[in-house]
């Protein structure tokens, strides 16, 4: 892709995975967005389309990502890796005063705390999100309001059976975003009784949270809320990685007008 004077110089981490493959290709097609670099173990000095079934972008595998960072002279990495690498990623990120816009989930709120900090210091931003998909961001905003009027709710959340955390960064995110807009709430029978431990699933705030992980799913979220005599379903489907890619390229423009660091797309959409 040509690069236009205005263009924010992007890198894409973890490159070869499925979600970095489609992040790549949604960055070549973005006008106001140049893919400057792409760092993944394997594959090192290739040139990135002819692996991914793409036209030539001009940028090479690399393996090291703090040199690339500094050949590229990077505005961005977009990191989808996990959260073993994640966290060392952002770091040296941050130390080039390159912008981190994340994926992954898991990680640590020590680190998430300190990132901001660290962010701060440069006076640049960053953005880590459980979820990018846009519909996936109504599906929270619309639990949280429902949860105000109906605040008996459990969370069902089904991705793919290679998912390393549970529940998903999207479900504990909807479950704070419910948490302050009701009080804390006790579901159930005040009796109940598990018989096999962890049948009713993860408790937070009262609220239950069942996490489902099998092969054919991406990922998927349902809200179920419960009152006298009725019940109101809020659920998002993400069928293909490439529904995430409109809310991924949204945040790697975002990012360039904030300082410190913001968690949660809902936080920089209008």
């Amino acid at each position: 892709m040509t690069e236009t004077k205005s263009s924010i110089r992007i890198v894409v981490v973890g490159a070869l995975g499925r979600m970095g493959q489609e992040v790549i290709k949604a960055v070549v097609k973005e006008p106001e967005l140049t893919l400057v670099g792409a760092v993944d173990r394997s594959h090192e000095g290739v040139e990135v389309g002819s692996v991914i079934g793409i036209e030539d972008t001009g940028v090479t595998f690399s393996t090291e990502l703090g040199e690339t960072l500094v050949s590229s002279q990077a505005d961005v990495i977009i990191d989808f890796t996990n959260p073993s690498v994640v966290v060392e990623n952002v770091y040296k990120a941050i130390e080039y005063g390159v912008r981190p816009v994340v994926g992954t989930t898991g990680i640590p709120q020590k680190d998430l705390h300190a990132w901001d900090q660290l962010l701060r210091e440069k006076e640049i931003g960053g953005i880590v999100a459980p979820n990018f998909a846009i519909g996936a961001i109504l599906m929270m905003k619309f639990a949280a309001q429902a949860a105000r009027y109906m605040p008996q709710v459990e969370i069902i959340e089904m991705h793919h059976d290679q998912k390393l955390d549970a529940p998903s960064g999207t479900a504990v995110k909807t479950a704070e975003m419910i948490a302050k807009e009701r009080e804390r709430l006790r579901q159930g029978h005040p009796s109940e009784e598990e018989k096999w431990a962890g049948a009713r699933g993860a408790d937070y705030e009262g609220m239950r949270i069942h996490s489902v992980r099998l092969p054919g799913y991406v990922a998927h979220q349902e809200v179920i809320f419960g009152g006298v005599g009725q019940t109101l379903s809020i659920r998002h489907d993400s069928i293909h990685r490439e529904s995430f890619m409109p809310g991924v390229t949204l945040a790697a423009k975002k990012v360039m007008e904030l300082t410190g660091l913001v968690y949660g797309l809902e936080n920089v959409i209008d």
